[in-house]
């Protein structure tokens, strides 16, 4: 999977979690956190690339890290 593979995933899933948020009420609260969840796996396998894009590096040896992993990443 290439960059622009991943920011089309992005935008696909935040595009899904605006909607979702807009239904107020109605929100799925499971499928929101599986979009944040799997939101942050893409953010983090974005950056994973570009670090290995700046250090010259393969990009394509990136890989998507465990939900807990990304999750426990202190902002």
């Amino acid at each position: 999977m290439d960059d622009d593979e991943i920011l089309k995933m992005i935008r696909t899933m935040v595009d899904e979690e605006h909607a979702l948020r807009r239904a107020g009420e109605m929100v799925d609260d499971n499928r929101m956190r599986q979009l944040e969840e799997t939101l942050d796996q893409c953010w983090d396998l974005l950056r994973q690339r570009r670090a290995r894009h700046e250090f010259g590096t393969d990009e394509d040896g990136a890989q998507p890290r465990d939900i807990r992993t990304v999750e426990g990443y202190e902002q």
